[in-house]
């Protein structure tokens, strides 16, 4: 037997996503794509046109990146569903591989940085995961999950950027264009990459004028520093939106990015916060800091370009106690 077992090789191209998209819809209804006509109010000034929030955070583990569990559930090879699945994250990514394991009647280990909140942890326990706490930042988690992979019948180890994760993805901007093929703009919060990639993949497909911005916080500038550059940079995370705490570029979704990302932009971590109190008062929606940045990304970057609504994904609502005291500001 190999060390380690072997995915099977998936393309990604728009049609592998509509497939991806049939396996996601036959176990989640499309989530809502909405406006709200107060956050409109007081996005006035500011937005020249109106924003669609895409309501991620009601899917069942809160977060978008449960589509890329699913989809990664249909495609584990029998090797990979025997052996089990690790992989390291500070949270969603986490929920989602151990979802995908409760799925495919396997076992997910979730190895687990320090700074992931407790939250999120008990979360990824409750869906029948082994949690392992290990390092301070996720370099050092992703480092030990990779070191549990290795031996003779050790689990296979996920990567956050995974082709069938990305596939999964990239459901949610399926659903968002096909709804809204007018969108002037769609804003994405980056962490590894792998939603925006999915954002790319759809809109040249379906919506080729709409421009595609990817946001990150000012903390945690890894994948921006690369896509700047051109190659795979390192940068240490103090940010607070556990979601977006990465701390280095990504190799299977930093071509993608640089080929197609029309924009990337940086925000602060009070400039999320903010957000997150817009869409908490204005649009009855409860979103944990990735969750927010789309929106945090749009105000401190607004598109002055002529066309339809501007699009929002709420990607997460998973928010920590500390963010949610937060709120009040």
């Amino acid at each position: 037997m190999p060390a380690t077992a072997t995915a099977p090789e998936v393309a990604l191209s728009y049609p592998a996503v509509v497939a991806a998209g049939e396996v996601v819809a036959a176990r989640l209804a499309p989530t809502p794509l909405v406006a709200h006509p107060l956050l409109d109010r007081v996005l006035a000034g500011t937005v020249d046109r109106p924003v669609l929030v895409k309501h991620e955070h009601v899917l069942p583990t809160g977060s978008f990146k449960v589509r890329g569990g699913i989809h990664l559930a249909a495609r584990l090879s029998d090797e990979e569903r025997e052996r089990g699945l690790v992989t390291c994250s500070t949270g969603n990514h986490a929920q989602s591989v151990a979802y995908a394991a409760q799925l495919a009647g396997s076992h997910a280990t979730i190895v687990m940085p320090e700074c992931a909140p407790a939250v999120k942890r008990e979360a990824v326990a409750a869906l029948g995961a082994t949690v392992v706490v290990e390092g301070a930042g996720l370099g050092d988690a992703a480092a030990h999950a990779r070191s549990l992979a290795q031996g003779a019948g050790g689990p296979s180890y996920v990567d956050t950027t995974d082709p069938r994760i990305i596939l999964g993805h990239a459901t949610l901007y399926l659903e968002l264009f096909r709804e809204a093929p007018d969108l002037a703009a769609v804003y994405v919060p980056i962490g590894s990459g792998t939603g925006a990639v999915g954002a790319c993949l759809v809109r040249d497909e379906i919506a080729p004028d709409c421009r595609v911005v990817g946001v990150q916080s000012t903390a945690a500038p890894a994948v921006w520093r690369s896509w700047r550059s051109g190659e795979i940079q390192h940068a240490p995370s103090s940010t607070r939106a556990s979601g977006l705490a990465t701390t280095n570029g990504y190799p299977n979704t930093l071509p993608v990015l640089r080929d197609r990302l029309d924009d990337f932009v940086l925000v602060t971590d009070d400039q999320i916060d903010a957000a997150a109190r817009l869409l908490a008062t204005h649009a009855h929606t409860l979103a944990e800091g990735a969750g927010a940045a789309a929106l945090a990304g749009l105000l401190a970057h607004p598109s002055r370009l002529a066309g339809g609504p501007v699009g929002v994904p709420c990607t997460g609502g998973n928010a920590s106690a500390e963010e949610i005291a937060r709120l009040a500001g």
